[in-house]
């Protein structure tokens, strides 16, 4: 365990109702016990027990009472470092909760926390691996139902559970081969090549569709990457605003009015898009709208999910048609802007209702708006997602370790369909082995595990 003992806030300053201070270390009752005056004294308190009082400064002009407090003990090793925590939930005004930090910290036994530093010392003191840590992190960045389902099961050890399945196995491989070659008498490796060979085929499978989980962990994480395009004037920003429920473009009558990206995170029904309009795709002889409709065809590229914006009310025109060209068909959708009014646009159906999903809806009367949510579910996971996966990958970082895995295993499946001696792909299984655990944080360096805990948020 570490020496020192720290301190934070852990609910932020924001001048709420209630704000939590937390202390850690092994000297955090002792740093608390003179502060807190209550029915007991903290040395004597029960862990995992409230209780109520009152922290008080001593001066030399007689006591000032700060704030009355609920303190908790929560002593190592069931705590959430597995040291002694103190934490003291007082009342959330930014004053009063600086003035009892700073109490706090005046004794030199304790120091301020770092970023994320009480979770890596949950991680460092073996309560949690580091994939769990992680998943701390995205829980408190969570803003949707899906991210937020997936970070608890990975904080809860899915994910941890399958890796550790997966190296033991691979543990136990390695184990076997370095046995007979020091000891070939007893250990017969005559057709053990051909019987790695299904578990290495079997472990790249299960690899390789965590792999291909990251995409839709990025949406949960993310949002749906949802590109807004069509040619000037149908009411591409239009919709963009009634999505965001805020003036966020400019909306007027005049073509070419947005000529920059405009991105803009938004909740539609029970899916989050990560929602961008686009300047209007046309012929043009002006150079800054030009850099907009490129930007346009851009974006098309990068998209999920592609919304092609047509007007219902008017008749299909050359430049809807110009558009089509750039169209990545399978991540598409049509969408009919403007069906409040009379004039339906027939041809659109005509043309594309077998090749798009068609949605009509007003962006001025928030119609359609469920339907959209439901073409957009039906083609991002319905369509894509591999319904055997039930863990996704919601980190950049595990996701190029899986993919360094997956190579290592490719290696050892290549060398014994070779017919290459079992101790030259030993070196490719083992690296395969290391790779996932550094997914968990072992053989971890310190600076980057000083890196990934860096970006956690104060107090956590």
């Amino acid at each position: 365990m570490n020496e020192d003992t720290i301190a934070a806030v852990a609910t932020g300053i924001t001048g709420a109702g209630i704000g939590i201070i937390r202390v850690s270390g092994t000297h955090a009752v002792s740093v608390c016990q003179p502060l807190f005056k209550g029915a007991v004294s903290l040395d004597k308190a029960e862990s995992h027990k409230v209780y109520y009082g009152h922290i008080v400064k001593n001066g030399l002009d007689g006591d000032l009472t700060l704030d009355e407090v609920l303190i908790t003990v929560f002593l190592s090793p069931r705590s959430y470092t597995k040291e002694d925590v103190v934490e003291i939930s007082c009342h959330g005004g930014s004053f009063v909760i600086s003035r009892i930090l700073s109490l706090i910290l005046e004794d030199k036994r304790v120091r301020l926390a770092d970023p994320g530093e009480f979770t890596k010392r949950a991680f460092l003191n073996g309560r949690i691996d580091l994939s769990q840590a992680e998943s701390v992190m995205n829980i408190i960045s969570s803003d949707n139902e899906n991210m937020l389902r997936q970070s608890m099961r990975q904080l809860q050890g899915d994910l941890s559970n399958k890796i550790h399945v997966l190296r033991e196995d691979m543990l136990h491989e390695m184990a076997y081969v370095e046995a007979a070659l020091d000891d070939p008498e007893h250990y017969d490796l005559t057709g053990y090549s051909d019987n790695l060979l299904i578990k290495i085929n079997d472990w790249n499978k299960q690899i390789k569709a965590l792999i291909n989980s990251a995409r839709e962990g990025r949406i949960m994480r993310d949002g749906i990457k949802a590109v807004i395009v069509g040619r000037p004037n149908v009411g591409k920003s239009s919709l963009l605003n009634a999505l965001a429920k805020t003036d966020r473009a400019i909306v007027t009558d005049i073509p070419g009015t947005t000529r920059d990206i405009i991105e803009e995170k938004v909740y539609l029904s029970d899916i989050v898009l990560a929602l961008t309009d686009t300047a209007g795709i046309r012929q043009t002889q002006d150079v800054i709208e030009q850099i907009g409709v490129n930007k346009s065809i851009d974006n098309m590229e990068e998209a999920d999910i592609i919304l092609w914006l047509m007007d219902a009310s008017d008749p299909f025109s050359r430049e809807d048609l110009a558009i089509e060209e750039h169209i990545v068909p399978e991540k598409t959708i049509v969408v009919l802007n403007k069906s409040d009014l009379i004039n339906i646009n027939k041809d659109v159906d005509k043309l594309y209702s077998d090749r798009y999903p068609i949605v009509n809806i007003s962006a001025k009367f928030g119609t359609g708006f469920n339907d959209l949510a439901e073409i957009i579910k039906m083609l991002i996971f319905e369509q894509n997602v591999d319904k055997s996966v039930d863990i996704f990958i919601l980190n950049e970082r595990h996701a190029r370790l899986l993919a360094d895995c997956s190579v290592s295993l490719s290696l050892v499946d290549k060398s014994i369909t070779d017919g290459m001696p079992e101790d030259l792909f030993l070196t490719d299984l083992m690296d395969a082995y290391q790779s996932l655990g550094f997914i968990l944080g072992e053989e971890l360096e310190d600076d980057l595990v000083d890196k990934i805990f860096s970006e956690f948020c104060m107090g956590k």
